[in-house]
């Protein structure tokens, strides 16, 4: 009889304790799985955003490529050679005069605070 309780608490033991690991597994596994979804769900905002970007960027170089062929386009029409040999590379037609206007430039002008000097010590 005295065995009989023995076992009985003996298996009651090993039940409770399966139980308990049991359950602390599960809930390790849950919180794991948690995690990985958190990480998951950052990642997928992380691309989202970087998606975003470069459908911008596509849309920016399909802009620059629009522009670029309409420019291309006008390449075959002579005044639009002859305004930009003049304007990129300076050439001019025979027997015309070339005049340059150059911005006249600017007098540096020191303020006490770029010298370092103190108002008071001017005086």
């Amino acid at each position: 009889m005295i065995n009989k309780s023995r076992r009985l608490k003996r298996e009651s033991f090993q039940s409770m304790f399966f139980s308990y690991f049991l359950g602390g597994l599960v809930l390790i596994v849950i919180i794991i799985l948690v995690v990985s979804n958190l990480k998951i769900g950052q990642r997928r905002a992380d691309l989202t955003a970087q998606l975003e970007s470069l459908r911008e960027e596509v849309d920016a170089l399909e802009q620059e490529k629009a522009n670029l062929q309409a420019k291309a386009s006008q390449g075959t029409d002579q005044d639009f050679l002859e305004k930009e040999a003049r304007e990129r590379f300076n050439l001019k037609k025979p027997g015309e005069e070339v005049i340059t206007v150059i911005p006249p430039e600017q007098e540096q002008v020191t303020t006490t605070e770029e010298t370092g000097k103190s108002w008071w010590n001017i005086f």
